[in-house]
């Protein structure tokens, strides 16, 4: 018995394109996010780094922001957790790395006080280091923090005290 070799002929996935909600939220806050994330790394590609990887889980996962919070809000919050996420590993190869012997004379520098600073933002407990974020780099104010984490007001003038606090101890080590 033959049987005619017709070839089964399967169809092509569609190619992916991402939905039209997710392309009006890239071109609305994709310049927040990306500056957001260069004020905290200092540095482009990381702010890219950082910009693709908060898209790529909206697009993969749906972005999931809550009724209560703006969308402002949601994309600055991604944006600085994951330029922590990239601090924090810059932190962990540079520590490898780090030849404890630094000149004197760099200890004065502008450029040298602010890499300081960044690595003592990766090591603070995650929502710190976004509450200090938002506050000090971005200029968003405690009412609005406060909002967006469901906090009080007056407890987030007590943790960013703490946090200034325990940061000023770091970098005077």
């Amino acid at each position: 018995m033959r049987m005619s070799a017709s070839p089964v002929r399967r169809e092509a996935p569609p190619p992916m394109t991402p939905p039209e909600d997710f392309t009006a939220l890239y071109e609305r806050f994709s310049p927040l996010v990306y500056r957001t994330a260069l004020r905290i790394t200092g540095r482009p590609e990381d702010a890219e780094d950082a910009l693709q990887t908060v898209f790529a889980r909206v697009l993969r996962q749906g972005a999931k922001i809550d009724e209560a919070q703006s969308p402002e809000g949601y994309f600055r919050r991604a944006a600085a957790n994951a330029a922590l996420d990239i601090l924090r590993g810059r932190a962990h190869r540079a520590e490898a790395q780090l030849d404890e012997s630094l000149p004197h004379a760099a200890a004065d520098s502008s450029p040298y006080l602010k890499e300081r600073l960044r690595r003592a933002l990766a090591t603070l407990e995650p929502q710190d280091a976004e509450l200090f974020t938002l506050r000090y780099i971005e200029g968003v104010s405690n009412t609005e923090i406060a909002g967006m984490y469901g906090l009080e007001r007056s407890t987030i003038g007590v943790r960013l005290h703490r946090i200034r606090r325990w940061l000023q101890e770091e970098l005077e080590r």
